[in-house]
């Protein structure tokens, strides 16, 4: 697939170890990585090709070890989801998710406390 240059240089700026091409591949990928390491001009550039569909899509498919904390709070209480999931965790073979403790407990961030 063609992308727009203006589109790749920001997959080159946000995901700086691969090729622009590659990111744009995966879509909840390049797109979780615009909402944690991309500027202001980053995301402008970005919805004119990505609706808030896409974007709430990437966050229902969001890569592990991505996002942190505070781009994790910010783009869900953005999109109205309250409460706030738990950031997506890495699957280790042999290690069951739910022994690994949450940095983000859900319950604990909601749109009416100060963070």
């Amino acid at each position: 697939m063609i992308h727009p240059d203006d589109l790749k240089a920001v997959a080159r700026r946000v995901v700086w170890f691969q090729a622009p091409e590659q990111t744009l591949a995966l879509q909840s990928y390049f797109l979780s990585y615009v909402m944690t390491y991309g500027t202001d001009e980053d995301l402008a550039i970005t919805q004119k090709y990505y609706s808030d569909a896409d974007f709430e899509a990437a966050l229902d498919n969001a890569p592990p070890g991505v996002f942190y904390r505070e781009s994790w709070l910010k783009w869900n209480m953005y999109y109205h989801r309250e409460p706030v999931p738990s950031l997506p965790k890495r699957h280790i073979p042999g290690v069951d998710p739910d022994s690994i403790p949450d940095l983000f407990p859900a319950k604990s961030y909601r749109a009416d406390r100060n963070t």
